[in-house]
């Protein structure tokens, strides 16, 4: 296995259960506030997308030649796209 697959094995293995971890205790304490269900959804899919392109961008000089590398960013900021819809379009 050469470097790039090796660094982006970790990342995926490692760092992004860590930010899926973060961003659903964003979107419990904003259930728990009291937010519209809307709201919370939409604020939670703009979080969880932002810290995923972080990381993404992060390990952009090790992996950025691989298609998964495309995808991952792309999901990142399609993420961030369908909370900024959600929370437009919510009542």
């Amino acid at each position: 296995m050469d470097e790039e697959t090796r660094v982006l094995r970790d990342y995926l293995a490692f760092t992004v259960p860590h930010v899926t971890v973060l961003a659903g205790a964003v979107l419990g304490i904003l259930l728990l506030a009291g937010i519209q269900v809307r709201v919370a959804l939409g604020v939670f899919a703009i979080i969880y997308g932002l810290m995923l392109a972080v990381l993404v961008l992060i390990i952009r000089p090790h992996v950025s030649r691989r298609g998964l590398y495309l995808l991952s960013m792309g999901l990142a900021l399609g993420l961030m796209v369908v909370g900024v819809l959600v929370l437009a379009i919510g009542e």
